[in-house]
């Protein structure tokens, strides 16, 4: 598909999403006043914007978004590599990973409370934790897919085991590695909202609660357009991330 025909049709539907919204407004299918239609919805946009309100959310909700993934990429890339590289440090963690993975990060909020306290740290933990099992687990896959004759070749020339992990099997695993980082990351934006909702009376996810108390649904409706628009930015951000880093691998990918 060639570029100019993917932004046009990338821009017909939204075209398509707005015109479908402001036709179910019209036809007050919901009680007046629960579904904004788009122009109201960019009127509270302004509005945010005007009164400052807007430029601070998002600075605060990065803050704690970058916070929470960094942590994640630091600690995660490094214990997932060592535990797909040794089977017996796989074999120790690899249950506890696949039993505490699918507890839900905001189960964790009433925790994260009483242990942080008000403030940054329990959202940035709440991230982490929606970050950190995607990257490691993700790490763990990526180490085992290394071609096995690349090791062999460098054990035969005398290669230390730290020197084979560090100069042949993290850089060939990274093209597998790379999914689990956009898979992480898409994950921690989610919850920062979902955090935001608890415990800080700042960021995008408290505008959204900060709205539903003034009965100001127009409010709560341009905080979720924000959220979502900044969400694609990120994504786009990070595909070319991606794209350029494994280029440098030689890897091409659809």
């Amino acid at each position: 598909m060639k570029k100019t025909e993917q932004i046009f049709l990338s821009t017909a539907g939204f075209l398509i999403l707005l015109a479908v919204w402001q036709a179910v407004s019209w036809a007050e299918i919901f009680p007046p006043g629960l579904l904004p239609s788009p122009l109201a919805v960019a009127a509270a946009i302004q509005e945010l914007w005007v009164r400052g309100v807007l430029l601070r959310s998002v600075a605060d909700s990065f803050y704690r978004f970058l916070a929470g993934y960094l942590l994640a990429v630091v600690l995660g890339v490094p214990f997932g590599l060592l535990a797909g590289w040794s089977r017996r440090l796989e074999a120790l963690v690899e249950p506890l990973l696949q039993t505490v993975r699918p507890i839900s990060p905001i189960a964790w909020m009433p925790l994260a409370i009483l242990w942080f306290g008000i403030g940054n740290q329990p959202t940035i933990f709440i991230i982490f934790l929606a970050a950190f099992f995607p990257i490691t687990l993700s790490a763990i896959a990526a180490v085992k897919s290394v071609d096995p004759l690349l090791l062999r070749v460098a054990q035969n020339f005398g290669a230390a085991p730290g020197q084979i992990l560090l100069k042949i099997v993290a850089p060939a695993s990274f093209p597998y590695l790379a999914a689990g980082l956009h898979m992480a990351l898409g994950a921690a934006w989610i919850f920062l909202v979902a955090g935001e909702m608890v415990g800080v009376r700042s960021g995008l996810g408290f505008l959204i609660i900060d709205g539903r108390n003034q009965v100001r649904y127009d409010l709560v409706m341009a905080s979720m357009v924000i959220i979502g628009v900044l969400g694609l930015v990120i994504d786009r951000l990070m595909r070319a991330i991606e794209l350029r880093t494994l280029s440098r691998f030689g890897v091409r990918r659809a």
